[in-house]
């Protein structure tokens, strides 16, 4: 500080005498103290826009509709890719997701965006606009069914009580969101995990549901199970 001091000291002297000979000389130099916690920037130490923002994903939940703690969200996959620029590497982030009430509705959706937050959020509002109906009985699916999507096949199998849920990865997912507690599967082929999605909810859309078999037959059970 003391050669500061000095240097500024030097720089009024310095501006006197150009005032006198008529150089273009109109300010006098001042010392700047030091960057302090106190005087700097408050997002410099991360008092300002980190915490805003944090926020205000507080109240963002908050206000959040209570109709969606219904809903059991399980992310299946997140992938990051990265865009190379002049400037240097931008990054996206992508989400698949699994949703659904246990009560035999599940959906899956798939979305893109610059933040892992906003991914999610779009795939899960995706999912929810593309819900169909899983039958459950007893805790297991009605019947055998085999789903295809291009090269991946998943086939699922009715299970007595108390055999769980055989399956992993996404199946698992599907199943567990669906309300389905004994199941058995095996997924045949690619083993990509949107392929093996889409191969199960195609298996989904197979299965028959006896009651609305017997209501578009305009039969009761007894009468159509003989």
């Amino acid at each position: 500080m003391e050669n500061e001091k000095e240097t500024t000291i030097e720089e009024q002297e310095v501006t006197k005498a150009g005032e006198g000979t008529g150089n273009a000389v109109d300010t006098v130099a001042e010392v700047k103290p030091e960057a302090t916690a106190e005087s700097a920037p408050a997002w410099r130490f991360g008092e300002g826009r980190g915490d805003g923002r944090r926020g205000r994903d507080r109240g963002r939940d908050r206000d959040r509709d209570p109709a969606d703690k219904e809903f059991v969200e399980k992310l299946v996959k997140l992938n990051r890719t990265a865009k190379v620029v002049k400037g240097g590497r931008r990054f996206s982030f992508s989400a698949l997701t699994v949703i659904g009430d246990r009560k035999g509705n599940v959906g899956y959706g798939f979305g893109k965006a610059n933040d892992v937050s906003e991914a999610i959020r779009k795939s899960i509002d995706k999912a929810k606009r593309n819900m169909i109906k899983l039958p459950v009985k007893n805790g297991t699916i009605p019947h055998e069914v085999t789903g295809f999507f291009k090269a991946s096949q998943v086939l699922l199998k009715p299970a007595c009580s108390g055999t769980g849920i055989i399956a992993g990865g996404p199946v698992r997912a599907i199943m567990e969101a669906g309300g389905v507690t004994d199941v058995l599967s095996k997924s045949i082929g690619a083993s990509s995990q949107y392929n093996v999605i889409k191969a199960t909810f195609d298996s989904i859309s197979r299965m028959m549901d006896a009651k609305t078999i017997a209501k578009n037959r305009g039969k009761s059970l007894k009468e159509l199970w003989g």
